[in-house]
């Protein structure tokens, strides 16, 4: 029995299922899509709805629209959809049309207790990560001095090359500023009480015993720290840290030893230069703006600074040197395996870098305080 027609389609029934017949050519941009075509065949109750395309032509989205919405419509009234009589090609394109999977609700938020030991026992696995990377490197850094380590010395040379010689440019400048805007400063406020000449004891204590470790270990921090980091973690993303393992060749001795050494090494050479940058940017603004010569310039330098200063900056360098060492081959070995990881490996290499030789100079202000240092 007829149930109903429409463009491009007929459907009969005989009370226990409806078949569909598709005939002709079903083209949007000429014919249209046809609108309240699927709820008319909906409409006679049906429990079952199948296909017969033997005289289907060309067909574009109008087709594709049309069976959407009917199985959309028979979903709904729990009728049964049978596609095994359309096109192969037509059954693909109504797979993609099927509704999104519903997104399921967001867990329920932890309690503050459970974030409170989650946060406890990851501080803590970080806690052993980071004193089995020291004690590691105190080890190995012995064995390596000794020439029991497989570290090669053309490895320890290139990053002693990356980490000091290449650094020299920046240091140069930041430090030489840095000793300009001290006397600056200085100026400003001892020119008031006449005594312009202290400018360079102000310049040339806080140059040997603050700005020039401090300094230089922040441009190492963002300069080679970072450095370290997205190197390691591209290795690791890349799989050869993997491949270094498998070979058996170790990866600590490879990667982290030479770049710990190199850094530690270098950064109190890199300070010296700091410190000589400093105070002749000191130099230059004193001898240029205030009524100072620069023979009693030379001389109040020699008076205020003492060896105990620059063995405390040295002391200084040497500790910021291993730190920005250890946490930027800490984070790069860490790191994930996508390209985002690297740039998040790089930056928490820099950050956790800074703030940690901050706290590092605040405990060795605190330090030399309390030796009268």
């Amino acid at each position: 029995m007829d149930i109903s027609q429409g463009r491009g389609w007929a459907a009969k029934g005989d009370g226990s299922h409806t078949v569909i017949t598709l005939f002709g050519d079903w083209i949007a941009r000429r014919d249209g899509i046809e609108e309240g075509a699927a709820g008319r065949v909906l409409a006679t109750g049906a429990p079952a709805l199948a296909f017969e395309a033997g005289g289907l032509g060309r067909w574009d989205c109008a087709l594709i629209a049309f069976l959407s919405t009917l199985r959309d419509g028979a979903r709904q009234g729990n009728v049964a959809f049978d596609e095994a009589g359309l096109p192969m090609s037509a059954r693909r394109l109504l797979a993609l049309a099927s509704p999104a999977v519903p997104v399921p609700a967001p867990p329920p938020e932890m309690p503050f207790v459970s974030r409170i030991g989650r946060w406890g026992v990851s501080l803590y696995a970080e806690t052993l990560e980071a004193a089995a990377l020291v004690g590691g490197t105190g080890l190995r850094g012995i064995a390596a001095l000794r020439g029991r380590s497989p570290m090669r010395g053309q490895d320890l040379l290139d990053c002693m090359r990356e980490a000091g010689a290449a650094a020299l440019p920046i240091v140069t400048v930041v430090n030489l500023l840095v000793g300009g805007i001290l006397a600056f400063v200085g100026a400003v406020q001892l020119r008031r009480f006449g005594a312009d000449v202290y400018v360079a004891s102000m310049v040339g204590v806080a140059v040997v015993r603050e700005m020039a470790a401090l300094m230089t270990a922040i441009i190492m921090a963002g300069r080679t720290g970072g450095a370290y980091a997205a190197h390691l973690a591209t290795m690791q993303g890349n799989e050869e840290i993997d491949a270094l393992r498998a070979f058996g060749i170790p990866v600590f001795d490879v990667l982290v030893l030479p770049r710990v050494l190199a850094l530690t090494a270098m950064l109190p050479i890199l300070y010296l230069y700091g410190c000589a940058m400093g105070v002749f940017g000191g130099f230059v603004v004193a001898v240029a703006t205030l009524d100072v010569s620069a023979v009693s310039y030379v001389a109040e330098i020699r008076l205020a600074v003492s060896g105990n200063q620059f063995v405390l900056g040295l002391l200084k360098s040497l500790t910021f040197g291993a730190l920005i060492a250890l946490v930027g081959c800490r984070v790069g070995l860490a790191a994930g395996r996508s390209a985002a990881a690297i740039g998040r490996a790089a930056t928490h290499a820099v950050v956790a870098g800074i703030v940690g030789v901050i706290v590092l100079d605040a405990v060795f202000a605190i330090c030399a305080r309390a030796l009268g240092v």
